[in-house]
């Protein structure tokens, strides 16, 4: 049975409890990485471009969704049955999601929250360059900083994501050196329709 004093001391707990904790603690129902390093940009510019979480690509593929993210985040390729089934579900060749030169060129970056500017871009028009406008996503850089990085015209960059339209030789190559990733990737989405 409790004495005063241990009744006294569970009383002071619990107002220091509350003091501290306020109604209790409160877990989010997304854990958000803070400083998350990218390696896979191209597979991260696919899944957000299209709205797929980790978890839901790690769900329909029945895999853990650790495994995802270390796709992601750690640069790993997955055995051959995921990587069909990833190609497949997203639908896209290996060698444009998974391509081992571009992960291990690619410069590690941190995931900034995601651009607001980007959301509307994606939301308000139908996207055909999935992979370009999920690339402005992952480096969080609007239409209009990217096409004046590139030097082209902000409407001629927008073409090249809403219409699907493939760039001259020369925009081609600048693309590919601002993002540091191959012009057969950067405009895949163009080039497979075709």
């Amino acid at each position: 049975m409790p004495t005063q004093q241990d009744k006294h001391s569970i009383q002071a707990w619990s107002l220091i409890n509350r003091k501290y904790l306020g109604k209790g603690v409160r877990v989010k129902r997304f854990r958000k990485p803070t400083r998350c390093q990218v390696r896979n940009r191209v597979l991260l510019a696919v899944l957000m471009a299209n709205d797929i979480k980790l978890s839901q690509l790690a769900e329909e593929l029945s895999i853990s969704s650790r495994s995802v993210s270390a796709w992601v985040y750690e640069g790993r390729i997955p055995g051959n049955t995921n990587l069909e089934k990833t190609c497949n579900t997203l639908g896209y060749p290996h060698h444009i999601l998974f391509n081992e030169e571009v992960i291990r060129r690619s410069p590690l970056i941190c995931q900034p929250a995601p651009s607001r500017f980007m959301k509307r871009t994606v939301t308000r028009s139908p996207v055909k360059n999935r992979i370009l406008a999920g690339l402005c996503m992952v480096h969080d850089i609007s239409v209009t900083d990217v096409s004046h990085w590139i030097g082209v015209h902000p409407g001629t960059f927008r073409k090249w994501l809403h219409q699907g339209t493939v760039p001259s030789q020369t925009f081609q190559d600048q693309a590919e050196q601002f993002f540091r990733i191959p012009k057969s990737i950067l405009f895949a989405d163009a080039m497979l329709k075709k």
